[in-house]
């Protein structure tokens, strides 16, 4: 079934849930959040898989994604992968070394469960934006900002 409804269900459907101004509010968030901490966000949503694809888990096509956005190229070791998987319901946040070592997966899986809770009433963009918060906090926490941080990776989302 899920196979079927990757292949049939067209990208444009599942975007629907993603505008230009929601996007454009991510983005703005982003880039609020690095100025309060050393790490580097990237947001990356996609709506159905490619056929190749389609025998991932959520959790390894995030995994995939991390490496092929480069997300692990920072100088501290310090991305964080944000993945929506729109037509799986699915949400993963993958922390590079230098991150997981101080942060728990648990508490990255914890904002996972409160953007799937808003993503479940439709709020795609109250949930993506309460979810770059909370990741605030924890990376504000463990990774305070420097004198000289260099915002590393775009800010803006990649829609996949």
């Amino acid at each position: 079934m899920r196979i079927l409804r990757h292949l049939f269900i067209p990208d444009w459907v599942a975007m629907r849930a993603f505008p230009a101004s929601a996007l454009k509010d991510i983005e703005s968030a982003i880039s609020a959040s690095e100025s309060s901490h050393r790490g580097e966000l990237r947001f990356a949503v996609e709506g159905s898989l490619p056929l190749q694809f389609v025998s991932l888990t959520p959790r390894q096509r995030a995994e995939q994604l991390f490496s092929l956005l480069r997300v692990w190229d920072t100088a501290e070791n310090s991305g964080v992968l944000i993945y929506v998987q729109l037509l799986d319901h699915a949400i993963e946040i993958v922390a590079d070394r230098g991150i997981a070592a101080k942060v728990a997966q648990a508490e990255w899986e914890a904002i996972c469960r409160s953007m799937q809770a808003d993503f479940a009433r439709g709020d795609f963009g109250k949930g993506s934006l309460q979810g770059i918060r909370q990741a605030t906090a924890l990376l504000s926490r463990h990774f305070p900002a420097g004198a000289h941080d260099a915002n590393e990776l775009p800010d803006r989302p990649v829609i996949l």
